[in-house]
C-alpha cells in the first residue's frame, strides 16, 4: 500500500534537505513522543547505512522496527528502508528546487506485508485506505508547516 503527498516550502533546497538529515533531531522528537529509539549504526560520511532499532506504540500495539538509511543524495532524495516481524516498508523523500527560496519536498511510504497477519492487517487498512491517506497527508503537511516556521525563525535578524 502506498501513500504519497507532496508540499511546496518557502525554503532553499539545501536548508530543507539539511533539516530532514538532522538525525539526531528526529530521534529526540521520536523519543518525546514515547518511542525508544537506539542508533545501531553510524554509517559513513554520507550516513548510508546508519540504523536505527525502534520500539514505539503503533496501532495500539508496542511494535520493534528497524529503520536504515538506504540513500542520502543530497541535495535530491533521501530513503530509508524500514523493517519489523511481518512488515517491509521504504520511506522515500524526493526534494526539487522551484525556485532559489522555493522546494517541492514529495514523501512516499510504500508498505509490504510479509506475513499472513501482516496480510489481514493490510487488507483491513486497505479499507479505511481514505482515512489513512488523509492523516497522512494532514501529517506531512503539519511536518512542512513546521519546517518552513523553523527556517524563518533562523533567518530572522536578530535585535542587539
Amino acid at each position: 500500500m502506498k501513500f504519497s503527498t507532496k508540499e511546496d516550502l518557502e525554503v532553499p533546497i539545501w536548508d530543507v534537505f539539511d533539516s530532514l538529515s538532522d538525525f539526531d533531531g528526529f530521534e529526540k522528537a521520536a523519543l518525546r513522543h514515547g518511542a525508544d529509539v537506539a542508533r545501531v549504526s553510524e554509517g559513513g560520511d554520507s550516513a548510508v547505512g546508519m540504523s536505527w532499532q525502534i520500539r514505539a506504540k503503533l496501532r495500539g500495539k508496542m511494535r520493534d522496527f528497524v529503520v536504515t538509511l538506504s540513500e542520502h543524495d543530497g541535495p535530491n532524495q533521501i530513503l530509508y528502508d524500514v523493517t519489523s516481524s511481518g512488515i517491509k516498508a521504504q520511506f522515500l523523500i524526493e526534494l526539487v528546487a522551484l525556485s532559489r527560496k522555493r522546494t517541492r519536498m514529495r514523501m512516499e511510504l510504500d508498505v509490504r506485508p510479509k506475513t499472513l497477519p501482516a496480510r489481514l492487517l493490510m487488507q483491513s487498512a486497505k479499507l479505511a485506505r481514505n482515512t489513512l491517506n488523509k492523516k497522512y497527508k494532514t501529517r506531512i503537511s503539519h511536518f512542512a508547516e513546521d519546517l518552513e516556521d523553523r527556517h524563518k525563525r533562523a533567518m530572522k535578524p536578530t535585535l542587539g
